[in-house]
C-alpha cells in the first residue's frame, strides 16, 4: 500500500497508538551550532511541545519521552543542576496548559532521587492533569530499563512475602501488572533522533516486541515531516511478533 499522506480519518490504516522517543542530540545541537551546550536543551523543549501537538494531530493515544535517564547523573554538577531546574520550570509553567488540551502527563522513574520541591512539582502536575483522556503523556525521569525491571521484581517479592502472591504463580503477566506503563497500550513504535542505534536503557521489557525507528536529526532539529517518516516506516511494517 502506497501511503503519500497520512490520513487520520482512514480507519484501513494502522496508525500507532503509543510512540516512545528517546530525544538524543541535543548537546551536539549546541555544538554543531557553536551554542553553550545548555541551551541544547532548551531547544530540545521546544521540539518535545511541537511533538506533542503533532501527537494530538494524529490521534496518537500515548506519546513517552525519555527526559532525564539514570545513567544522566554521571554528567556535571552543572549540567545535572541546570536540568532539574528547568523540568521543574517547565512542569510549573506548562500543567495549566496540558490541562486545557486535555493530556495526562504522568511521570515514570525512581522520583524519590529527586530534590522535595520537585516531587511536590511533580505530583501536583499528575493530580491537575489526572483526569484528562485525550493523550497520555510519560515523561521518563531518572529511569532505566534495568530499575524498572529490578524494581517490579522487589514488589512481586514483598508481596510474595505478604501472601498476597504465590511464586508459582509468577509469570510474565504477573510481572507486566509491576512495570512501569502497565497499564496502558503497548508501545507501538520506538524513535530515536541523533544516529545512534542503541536502546540505551529505555523500557527494555515494555519494546520487546516494538518497531524501531532510527533517524540522524538531532533532536532539535526533529520536525513534523521527520515525525510522519516516521509513521509512515511503521504503517509500512507487517508486525508479526514471532509468528509467521
Amino acid at each position: 500500500m502506497k501511503i503519500n499522506k497520512l490520513n487520520i480519518k482512514n480507519n484501513n490504516i494502522n496508525y500507532p497508538k503509543h510512540i516512545a522517543i528517546i530525544m538524543d542530540g541535543n548537546r551536539r545541537w549546541a555544538k554543531k551550532n557553536k551554542k553553550v551546550k545548555f541551551l541544547g536543551h532548551k531547544e530540545g523543549v521546544k521540539t518535545v511541545k511541537k511533538i506533542i501537538g503533532f501527537s494530538l494531530k494524529y490521534k496518537i493515544k500515548a506519546l513517552t519521552l525519555y527526559a532525564f535517564s539514570s545513567e544522566n547523573w554521571k554528567r556535571s554538577s552543572n549540567e545535572v543542576k541546570f536540568l532539574m531546574n528547568l523540568f521543574q520550570e517547565i512542569l510549573d509553567i506548562e500543567t495549566i496548559n496540558l490541562k486545557k488540551k486535555n493530556i495526562r502527563l504522568k511521570i515514570i522513574g525512581n522520583t524519590k532521587e529527586f530534590n522535595i520541591s520537585l516531587q511536590k512539582s511533580i505530583a501536583k502536575a499528575e493530580s491537575i492533569t489526572r483526569k484528562n483522556n485525550k493523550l497520555l503523556l510519560n515523561i521518563a525521569a531518572n529511569y532505566g530499563g534495568r530499575w524498572d525491571i529490578t524494581n517490579s521484581v522487589k514488589k512481586i517479592f514483598l508481596n510474595i512475602n505478604k501472601g498476597l502472591l504465590n511464586i508459582k504463580d509468577i509469570n510474565e503477566n504477573i510481572i507486566n501488572n509491576y512495570i512501569c506503563l502497565n497499564n496502558i497500550f503497548p508501545i507501538d513504535l520506538v524513535i530515536r533522533t541523533g544516529g545512534e542505534y542503541r536502546i540505551s536503557n529505555f523500557l527494555i521489557w515494555q519494546i520487546a516486541y516494538s518497531e524501531l525507528y532510527f533517524t540522524k536529526k538531532l533532536w532539535p532539529e526533529f520536525n513534523k515531516q521527520d515525525f510522519k517518516k516516521a509513521i509512515k516506516s511503521f504503517v509500512k511494517r507487517n508486525r508479526r511478533f514471532g509468528g509467521d
